[in-house]
Protein backbone atom coordinates (compact mmCIF):
# COMPACT_ATOMS: atom_id res chain seq x y z
CA UNK A 1 0.00 0.00 0.00
CA UNK A 2 3.25 2.33 0.64
CA UNK A 3 4.72 1.14 -2.54
CA UNK A 4 2.61 3.29 -4.78
CA UNK A 5 2.83 6.68 -3.12
CA UNK A 6 6.65 6.25 -3.06
CA UNK A 7 6.95 5.09 -6.33
CA UNK A 8 5.09 7.97 -7.84
CA UNK A 9 7.27 10.56 -5.63
CA UNK A 10 10.60 9.01 -6.83
CA UNK A 11 8.98 9.01 -10.72
CA UNK A 12 7.38 12.95 -10.16
CA UNK A 13 10.92 13.86 -8.81
CA UNK A 14 12.90 12.30 -11.65
CA UNK A 15 10.71 13.63 -14.28
CA UNK A 16 11.12 17.22 -12.16
CA UNK A 17 15.29 16.26 -12.62
CA UNK A 18 15.18 15.47 -16.06
CA UNK A 19 13.75 18.77 -17.12
CA UNK A 20 15.48 21.20 -15.31
CA UNK A 21 18.62 19.49 -16.29
CA UNK A 22 17.52 20.03 -19.78
CA UNK A 23 17.55 23.73 -19.63
CA UNK A 24 20.71 25.70 -20.80
CA UNK A 25 21.13 28.94 -18.96
CA UNK A 26 21.39 31.49 -21.78
CA UNK A 27 25.36 33.03 -22.39
CA UNK A 28 25.54 36.58 -22.27
CA UNK A 29 27.91 38.45 -25.30
CA UNK A 30 28.69 40.89 -22.13
CA UNK A 31 28.66 40.02 -18.69
CA UNK A 32 26.01 41.54 -16.60
CA UNK A 33 29.45 42.61 -14.01
CA UNK A 34 31.47 44.73 -16.53
CA UNK A 35 30.89 48.56 -15.84
CA UNK A 36 31.90 51.59 -14.23
CA UNK A 37 30.49 53.29 -11.37
CA UNK A 38 31.19 56.82 -12.13
CA UNK A 39 33.23 59.12 -14.55
CA UNK A 40 36.32 61.53 -13.42
CA UNK A 41 37.17 65.08 -14.09
CA UNK A 42 41.39 65.88 -14.17
CA UNK A 43 40.56 67.83 -11.00
CA UNK A 44 39.42 64.86 -9.30
CA UNK A 45 41.52 62.27 -10.35
CA UNK A 46 44.81 64.88 -9.36
CA UNK A 47 43.20 64.32 -5.62
CA UNK A 48 43.18 61.24 -5.61
CA UNK A 49 46.59 58.90 -4.20
CA UNK A 50 47.99 57.06 -6.77
CA UNK A 51 46.57 53.16 -5.20
CA UNK A 52 43.32 54.40 -6.10
CA UNK A 53 44.06 55.52 -9.46
CA UNK A 54 45.22 52.25 -10.14
CA UNK A 55 42.42 50.63 -8.84
CA UNK A 56 40.53 53.10 -11.31
CA UNK A 57 42.93 52.26 -14.03
CA UNK A 58 42.25 48.46 -13.68
CA UNK A 59 38.60 49.27 -13.65
CA UNK A 60 38.31 50.79 -17.13
CA UNK A 61 40.74 47.86 -18.67
CA UNK A 62 38.72 45.33 -17.71
CA UNK A 63 35.57 47.17 -19.12
CA UNK A 64 37.41 48.27 -22.56
CA UNK A 65 38.75 44.17 -22.65
CA UNK A 66 35.16 42.83 -22.35
CA UNK A 67 32.68 45.12 -24.03
CA UNK A 68 34.85 46.46 -27.06
CA UNK A 69 35.57 43.72 -28.86
CA UNK A 70 32.02 42.76 -28.55
CA UNK A 71 30.51 46.35 -29.69
CA UNK A 72 29.27 44.61 -33.02
CA UNK A 73 26.77 42.26 -31.37
CA UNK A 74 25.60 44.97 -28.11
CA UNK A 75 27.00 47.62 -26.11
CA UNK A 76 25.33 46.75 -23.09
CA UNK A 77 24.81 43.58 -20.37
CA UNK A 78 22.60 40.40 -21.17
CA UNK A 79 22.33 40.24 -24.57
CA UNK A 80 22.44 36.61 -25.66
CA UNK A 81 23.13 35.10 -28.71
CA UNK A 82 18.64 34.14 -29.18
CA UNK A 83 17.76 37.59 -28.17
CA UNK A 84 20.33 38.61 -31.32
CA UNK A 85 18.69 36.12 -33.61
CA UNK A 86 21.59 33.79 -33.87
CA UNK A 87 20.69 30.01 -33.55
CA UNK A 88 21.77 28.81 -29.84
CA UNK A 89 23.50 25.87 -31.67
CA UNK A 90 26.05 23.45 -29.86
CA UNK A 91 28.90 25.27 -32.04
CA UNK A 92 27.60 28.50 -31.80
CA UNK A 93 27.31 28.10 -27.90
CA UNK A 94 31.34 26.41 -28.04
CA UNK A 95 32.54 29.38 -30.00
CA UNK A 96 30.71 31.78 -26.94
CA UNK A 97 32.11 29.78 -24.21
CA UNK A 98 36.00 30.03 -25.44
CA UNK A 99 35.58 34.06 -26.29
CA UNK A 100 34.32 34.61 -22.92
CA UNK A 101 37.17 32.17 -21.52
CA UNK A 102 39.70 33.93 -23.45
CA UNK A 103 38.83 37.05 -22.95
CA UNK A 104 38.71 36.35 -19.04
CA UNK A 105 42.67 34.78 -19.88
CA UNK A 106 43.45 38.03 -21.40
CA UNK A 107 42.22 39.94 -18.83
CA UNK A 108 43.37 37.99 -15.89
CA UNK A 109 47.06 37.97 -17.39
CA UNK A 110 46.83 41.76 -18.13
CA UNK A 111 46.17 42.64 -14.50
CA UNK A 112 48.63 40.42 -13.46
CA UNK A 113 50.92 42.35 -15.14
CA UNK A 114 50.13 45.46 -14.33
CA UNK A 115 49.82 44.58 -10.95
CA UNK A 116 53.49 44.21 -10.96
CA UNK A 117 54.28 46.95 -13.38
CA UNK A 118 51.68 49.69 -13.16
CA UNK A 119 52.59 51.18 -9.88
CA UNK A 120 56.17 51.94 -11.35
CA UNK A 121 53.98 54.51 -13.97
CA UNK A 122 53.75 58.12 -13.20
CA UNK A 123 50.76 59.92 -11.65
CA UNK A 124 50.07 62.12 -14.55
CA UNK A 125 50.21 59.06 -17.19
CA UNK A 126 47.91 57.04 -15.23
CA UNK A 127 45.07 59.81 -15.13
CA UNK A 128 45.81 60.95 -18.69
CA UNK A 129 45.00 57.37 -19.44
CA UNK A 130 42.21 57.05 -16.87
CA UNK A 131 40.45 59.77 -18.80
CA UNK A 132 41.41 58.66 -22.09
CA UNK A 133 39.51 55.63 -21.27
CA UNK A 134 36.85 57.00 -20.04
CA UNK A 135 36.26 59.16 -23.13
CA UNK A 136 36.27 55.65 -24.83
CA UNK A 137 33.61 54.26 -22.60
CA UNK A 138 31.44 57.64 -22.90
CA UNK A 139 31.54 57.14 -26.83
CA UNK A 140 29.73 53.55 -26.04
CA UNK A 141 26.84 56.29 -25.37
CA UNK A 142 26.47 57.34 -28.56
CA UNK A 143 27.52 54.08 -30.42
CA UNK A 144 24.48 53.76 -31.90
CA UNK A 145 24.20 57.08 -33.99
CA UNK A 146 26.99 55.23 -35.86
CA UNK A 147 24.78 52.02 -36.51
CA UNK A 148 21.95 53.52 -38.36
CA UNK A 149 21.43 52.24 -41.56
Amino acid sequence: MRKKPTLLSILFVLMVSICFAQKKTPLTIISGKVSISQYHEKEDLETLPKGRLLTLYRERIEVIVKILPNIAFATKPGVTMASLGIPDTKEHRKALEKNIEASNSYFDSTIEFQNKVLPYSDKSNLIAAILFYEDTLKSLHTYSEFNRI
